[in-house]
């Protein structure tokens, strides 16, 4: 861990090395007037809007909807298979990828701006809400009912994945709250700018860090429709993975297929919590709680190891990890400067079956990531 103490609050990273503009923001955090004790900022932490993508930050009494972050609820599951293993053809039919056999993932879960072209059972929703009292959330339900179940874009994921601990096949997915948390996200980023333009706040409006007082009817509004869109991101994680598994039920394998309870983490949220004596509104954008009793998911970039993690309770870092192996290099820089043929050729190499099949695709190679083992 470093410390830098050269702003009102200290920051504590654990990275050796950090760009300029995560340092920036972090630095931001760190003279924040209801920022409590110090900053913490994770192994894969990089530039985010507003706030770097990796930190975690505790809050007196307001909450701050880009400290969130727009995919709210964002996260991780992983189930493990009793499977020892599995052939290039047998996970190409579970992905569909055969001209022989057409169903399969690619064919049940939407992937990028695709939705179902249903909407879904209203009983998959989030229950123990009132969405009477959630404007936003109201106005997207519909659309959330046939986003619900979709994979999204970017660096979300579907992996097939075999264990080095015991051979197991595992499924893990990466995936949030699709336009419903993108819009509570924005409504109530630009409600705080608009309130705080008003109230003359002294946190710049160029830090991007607009917050609103947790005990506010404006705060409180957040807090619903932010926790909502948690649990329909989870909702959805669940969905996806209980298509999954029943896509696996249909392999030709010998003797019946079982799945392990399901692990889930988040990584995009606000929660009030206490930390050095106080009850504080814990931000983490790009990182995981990490308490001595949470398992976690540390994924790598495509190509490389992921982790499943237990918590080490470190007040340092508030409880938390780093939530992946992190960027180091803008999707637009990986798209500008990596070359897609060296890119694939890594991977055919490593006998992994990937989706780097377009120049685009190269935003989310291998070689626009950090190295994995170096973030663990």
């Amino acid at each position: 861990m470093k410390v830098i103490s050269s702003e009102k609050l200290p920051v504590k990273m654990w990275l050796d090395d950090i760009e300029e503009g995560a340092m920036k923001q972090a630095l931001n955090l760190a003279n924040l007037p209801f920022a409590h004790h110090h900053i913490a900022i994770m192994p894969d932490s990089h530039e985010g809007y507003g706030m770097p993508i990796g930190g975690v930050l505790a809050a007196k009494d307001v909450i701050i909807p880009n400290a969130v972050g727009v995919d709210i609820g964002c996260g991780m599951c992983a189930v493990r298979t009793n499977l020892i293993g599995l052939t290039q053809e047998q996970i190409k039919i579970l992905f569909g990828g055969t001209k022989e056999y057409h169903g399969g993932i690619r064919s049940y879960i939407p992937v990028g701006f695709s939705h179902n072209s249903k909407k879904q059972d209203e009983s998959l929703m989030p229950v123990g809400y009132d969405i009477s009292k959630m404007p936003v959330v109201e106005r997207e339900y519909n659309s959330a009912l046939k986003q619900i179940g979709t994979l999204g874009g970017g660096n979300h994921f579907i992996e097939i994945q075999q264990s080095t601990n015991d051979s197991h096949i595992w499924i893990m997915l990466h995936s949030g709250s699709r336009n419903i948390g993108l819009q509570v996200a924005e409504y109530y980023n630009n409600l705080a700018i608009e309130l705080n333009a008003k109230w003359f706040s002294s946190v710049p409006k160029k830090w991007d860090l607009a917050f609103l007082p947790l005990d506010s009817e404006e705060g409180q509004a957040y807090v619903r429709e932010m926790n909502y869109c948690v649990d329909f991101a989870f909702a959805s994680r669940k969905l996806m993975m209980d298509k999954i598994k029943n896509i696996f039920m249909n392999l030709d394998v010998d003797g019946p297929i079982y799945f392990d309870d399901m692990i889930n983490i988040a990584h995009n949220y606000a929660d009030v919590e206490t930390h050095f004596h106080e009850d504080v509104v814990v931000h983490r954008k790009g990182a995981t709680l990490a308490t001595e009793d949470t398992i976690g998911i540390i994924p790598g970039s495509q190509g490389t190891k992921s982790y499943i993690v237990k918590g080490k309770g470190n007040p340092d870092s508030f409880m938390s990890c780093s939530h992946g192996a992190g960027r180091k290099m803008s999707r637009t820089k990986a798209i500008d400067n990596l070359n897609l043929a060296e890119e694939q050729k890594r991977l055919d190499d490593l006998g992994i079956l990937h989706a780097m099949r377009h120049k685009k695709d190269l935003e989310e190679a291998p070689s626009a990531y950090k190295v994995i083992d170096e973030v663990m």
